[in-house]
């Protein structure tokens, strides 16, 4: 997968990819989220597909259901040290399934991504301006 990232002006950093564009942008004009917040958030919205899928799958409702997210920082280096995750169900969502609804949030790419991370490469390369 290939994403475009640009500057289209201020503080703002745009990625376009699939036909999409995320914005971007940093507090002092805080016009869109800042790229750290979508990687976090990146993390609760993957979960959040796999838990959706597993109520789908089973016909289960979905309404009520929620994942809260707390996020703690290092307060050294401001970097994750722990990132939890509870699904939050109402009374009425079937308690045989609660064990099954984290393994679900567990499959998570974004999360196995992070367990497993990339190796990184970055360059420069002189194009033509389009």
């Amino acid at each position: 997968m290939e994403m475009i990232i640009d500057f289209p002006g201020g503080q703002q950093v745009d990625a376009h990819f699939r036909g999409h564009t995320i914005e971007t942008d940093q507090p002092t004009t805080d016009s869109a989220p800042m790229p750290f917040e979508l990687f976090l958030a990146s993390i609760g919205t993957c979960a959040g597909i796999y838990v959706l899928g597993f109520c789908r799958q089973r016909g289960l409702p979905t309404e009520g259901v929620r994942i809260l997210q707390h996020n703690h920082a290092n307060a050294a280096t401001g970097l994750m040290d722990r990132i939890e995750l509870e699904i939050q169900v109402p009374p009425t969502f079937p308690e045989q399934y609660h064990a099954a609804l984290i393994r679900s949030a567990e499959l998570c790419k974004v999360k196995k991504s992070l367990e497993h991370p990339p190796t990184f490469n970055v360059m420069t390369k002189v194009v033509e301006t389009v």
